[in-house]
């Protein structure tokens, strides 16, 4: 007897432990603890079996499936069967538990392929959400409607945290010292966004694109220092924000470039040269704007390698040139067919399509100033074109064309 209450209150200290990590995910601290939930997990992964088994609440065992998959741990989506009827539906019953079925539409979202419960349960809880929106309480409604819009799982973390905040201190149990920790914590990242912001505008207006460019090119700096925030949000990225910024303006300016305004002959000048990465005399007769593109992109990748050269790991810039490189040539076949009003198989355009969008690039851009994190083997990785990145550039380059057309 003894034995089964020890039992029963390691699994309630787990369950707590874990609903804890999602809290803080949510509330956007948890990276101070990466540590300790990683020893967290480690264990409690071990006894999964036994904590699902002992575990009926739909909050608690969708938590779990979120917070393990999230960190790469395989749960299986079997434990939700026990949520399923007679019939083989999910039971109606559960609609009375609004957070359960918020949670169970988040669960939905870390599904794999093969999951086809979890296919059943976001359907489910798409159905109902609207609804219990309407019967819950109002900050518990709102964060309904948000998920709704764009699941914690696709949103950027800094704005899921936002978002978090306002809904946690709404709650009647939440804990006063963690609520002021992560407000703090979000104040001290507007802080450290605004210094960012502040450097990279003042980079850009030194640049004054508006004297050197003809006017077709997107002023995006702000929104682009947005974009990267998606990529890293944690405080000890700050230096790989700023390099990552400098570098989606000069993927954008390339873009801009070959798709809006470049004549063909200047468009293949401009290609020559970057494959070379450096002028030739094709390039020396060439209009001024032109020439301050080329030399932009030069400038920009120096101060990589004078920001990251430092570190001993120069290889990562040359590897950043060669993606960057690989995206230029897509731009000009994209140029090229657009020229003769060539077009291609939806085969051939995807071979093109898929590197012009230019996820492959950006993610050796994201790569350069993330320190030890990122060594050579994973630019290796991005070399071997793994599935992963294949499939986010699929879905960017067939999003961005629906947009578009």
């Amino acid at each position: 007897m003894l034995m089964s209450s020890n039992h029963a209150e390691s699994h309630d200290s787990t369950k707590r432990k874990i609903l804890l990590i999602y809290l803080m995910i949510s509330l956007g601290i948890a990276y101070h603890f990466e540590n300790e939930i990683e020893k967290i997990l480690i264990h409690a992964f071990e006894k999964i079996d036994d904590m699902v088994e002992s575990e009926h609440d739909l909050y608690a065992i969708s938590i779990f499936f979120w917070v393990f998959r999230t960190y790469g741990y395989n749960m299986s989506a079997d434990a939700f069967k026990r949520f399923k009827g007679d019939d083989g539906k999910f039971m109606d019953s559960l609609t009375k538990d609004a957070k359960g079925m918020l949670s169970l539409y988040e669960a939905a979202h870390l599904r794999t392929t093969r999951d086809y419960i979890m296919d059943e349960a976001l359907s489910f809880a798409t159905k109902h959400m609207e609804s219990l929106a309407g019967r819950s309480s109002p900050h518990l409604s709102r964060l309904i409607q948000n998920a709704l819009g764009l699941s914690q799982h696709w949103n950027m973390e800094i704005l899921v945290a936002m978002e978090y905040i306002s809904f946690y201190e709404q709650e009647e149990d939440h804990d006063e010292t963690l609520l002021k920790f992560s407000k703090l914590n979000f104040k001290l990242l507007q802080l450290i966004y605004l210094k960012e912001l502040k450097m990279v505008t003042k980079w850009y207006k030194e640049l004054d694109f508006a004297s050197k460019l003809p006017p077709y090119f997107r002023d995006r700096v702000v929104e682009l220092h947005f974009f990267v925030i998606s990529m890293y949000f944690e405080p000890h990225f700050s230096s790989a924000r700023i390099m990552l910024t400098k570098f989606v303006t000069a993927e954008t300016i390339i873009d801009d470039t070959f798709d809006r305004y470049a004549s063909m002959s200047e468009a293949e000048s401009l290609a020559k040269s970057l494959e070379r990465w450096a002028p030739d005399k094709d390039m020396d007769k060439q209009p001024n704007y032109l020439k301050f593109v080329f030399k932009f992109i030069l400038d920009v990748f120096k101060d990589f390698e004078r920001e990251v050269g430092s570190e001993g790991r120069s290889y990562i810039v040359k590897s950043t040139v060669e993606e960057f490189k690989i995206l230029v040539k897509a731009n000009l076949d994209l140029a090229k067919w657009a020229q003769i009003a060539h077009v291609p198989s939806f085969e051939d355009y995807m071979v093109v399509g898929e590197l012009e969008v230019s996820w492959y690039a950006s993610m050796a851009g994201t790569f350069m100033g993330m320190g030890h994190i990122a060594m050579k083997g994973a630019y290796e990785w991005l070399k071997s074109r793994p599935k992963l990145i294949q499939a986010i550039s699929i879905n960017g380059r067939l999003m961005n064309d629906m947009t578009g057309f």
